[in-house]
């Protein structure tokens, strides 16, 4: 465990341990079959980003109520079921180390169950009482789906533009954090300018988490990232380090690489000369690059707060985007 992540896991772990609680007494499942498959997802070691920003952005706007942990949980449930319909749509085999879900109760399962979760998130937006923060979490569902199907439309598409691929993980990844900070804020009844700031905060922390995400399929191993390497281009994604490289590379490279890309089979040695290649090509200094713009985004947008335990920690938070290794 980084320094980083060590430092931040200790301010927070009351805040994550009420997170935890509220997380298990909001499910409120009437069959086992979904305590079954929403507990194989959501307490498989997942880090609550989502929850814990939700709550942090609370206390920075001067919330000193006792239900922001119950809201939050609304954000990791969106969270699980998208994850629970991702695993069938991308045919993956491993999530957090784990069998994914789909492979233990089926298909049929897991979907309902994701939309089970789709539907207590939605619920407990109702019990906020603010039509804000309702379409706020109605928003951010929406989005999501069209996150999703763009990414399926362009899947195994080597001629993904860096502009559609920003498309892809802001409406698929970012604006679930985007919406987690700002729900935080209204409940606080912040200003529309902290709601604002805190909303530009989450959108950028979140597409700097994308790319770092993206980078440990090719810079990371089973163990550390939960899943099978390479995983993202078996499952027909292209992320940023190998657009970037493709879009680098001369004419004869570009085909080598987009062989690979064709072949949902390629071997381990195909992936590590691919890999070889994105690095030759500078698509992971370049992916790293642009999250950092991201990040330091993300911490501007904080300029509008008085400096704070809560702050600093939010800036920290938004420096792990680049430390995390999983």
């Amino acid at each position: 465990m980084s320094d980083l992540k060590h430092k931040i896991l200790d301010t927070v772990k009351k805040d994550l341990a009420e997170i935890e609680t509220s997380l298990r007494g909001n499910l409120s499942p009437n069959f086992d079959l979904i305590a079954q498959v929403a507990g194989h997802i959501m307490f498989s070691g997942g880090k609550r980003l989502r929850p814990l920003l939700a709550v942090l952005c609370a206390k920075l706007c001067g919330y000193r109520g006792t239900y922001d942990k119950n809201f939050s949980t609304i954000f990791e449930y969106l969270h699980a079921a998208s994850l629970l319909h991702d695993d069938i749509v991308d045919g993956a085999s491993l999530r957090r180390g784990r069998p994914v879900a789909n492979s233990i109760w089926g298909n049929t399962a897991a979907v309902l169950v994701g939309d089970f979760l789709l539907a207590r998130s939605l619920s407990i937006a109702t019990e906020t009482g603010s039509m804000k923060i309702i379409r706020t979490i109605a928003e951010v569902t929406e989005k999501m789906s069209q996150g999703e199907i763009h990414q399926l439309i362009k899947k195994g598409d080597p001629n993904l533009s860096e502009e559609e691929y920003m498309e892809i993980i802001e409406r698929k990844t970012a604006v679930l954090i985007q919406g987690a900070c700002r729900t935080g804020a209204l409940i606080a009844e912040a200003s529309n300018r902290e709601a604002d700031a805190l909303s530009d905060y989450g959108l950028n922390i979140g597409i700097a988490f994308q790319m770092a995400d993206d980078l440990l399929d090719y810079t990371s191993d089973v163990a550390a990232l939960g899943k099978d390497v390479g995983s993202d281009l078996r499952e027909g994604k292209m992320t940023l380090p190998l657009i970037y490289a493709l879009k680098t590379a001369d004419a004869g490279e570009r085909a080598y690489m987009k062989k690979i890309i064709a072949d949902q089979n390629f071997s381990v040695q195909d992936f590590k000369t691919l890999t070889e290649r994105i690095e030759a090509r500078d698509g992971i200094s370049y992916t790293k690059e642009k999250a950092a713009i991201y990040v330091g985004r993300a911490k501007t947008a904080l300029s509008v707060f008085q400096d704070s335990d809560i702050k600093s920690l939010l800036l920290n938070v938004a420096d792990y985007a680049l430390d995390r290794k999983a």
